[in-house]
C-alpha cells in the first residue's frame, strides 16, 4: 500500500486570501482539523484548528485576519508512492500530524494524518491476528 491510498483523496483547500473566519467555518462544516492552502493545485501552506485558536492572542480582529498571516508556509509533503512508514518518519522529522500528499508534479492529491497511520496499523495487526488464530486454533489471547 502506498501513502496515496492511506488517507482521504478529498482534501479541504483554500487560498492565501481567505479570511480566518471563513476558514474556521470550513473546519467546522467539513469536520476536519486542517486545511491545505494551494496555489496552482500545489500545497503552499497549511492551517490547523490549533493555528486558528492561537491567532486570537495575536490579532485584535481575528475574524478578518488573512490565512496567509496565520498559516504554516511550505508544509512538509509526502509523495503519493511512498510507503506508509514514511508518514511515521515524517512525523518524527517535522513534529507535525498532517501531510499533504503530492504527485510527481508537486500537485496535491490527498492528505495523510497520524490518525490514518494508526488506523492502518490497526487494520494490519488485525490481519496478523486472524492469521495466527487460523493457524493456531487452540490459541486464545
Amino acid at each position: 500500500m502506498s501513502v496515496g491510498k492511506l488517507g482521504p483523496e478529498t482534501v479541504v483547500t483554500t487560498n492565501r486570501d481567505s479570511e480566518l473566519s471563513d476558514v474556521t467555518e470550513m473546519l467546522d462544516s467539513e469536520n476536519v482539523g486542517s486545511i491545505v492552502i494551494t496555489e496552482d493545485d500545489e500545497p503552499v501552506g497549511m492551517i490547523t484548528d490549533r493555528d486558528a485558536a492561537l491567532a486570537i492572542h495575536e490579532h485584535d480582529d481575528v475574524g478578518s485576519v488573512s490565512v496567509e498571516d496565520v498559516m504554516t508556509e511550505n508544509p512538509a509533503t509526502i509523495h503519493e508512492e511512498e510507503d506508509p512508514i514514511a508518514v511515521s518518519n515524517a512525523i518524527a522529522e517535522h513534529n507535525v500530524r498532517r501531510f499533504p500528499i503530492v504527485d510527481d508534479d508537486g500537485e496535491l492529491v490527498g492528505i495523510a494524518t497520524l490518525d490514518d497511520l494508526i488506523a492502518t496499523i490497526g487494520e494490519e495487526l488485525d490481519n496478523v491476528a486472524e492469521t495466527i488464530e487460523a493457524q493456531s486454533p487452540e490459541y486464545s489471547p
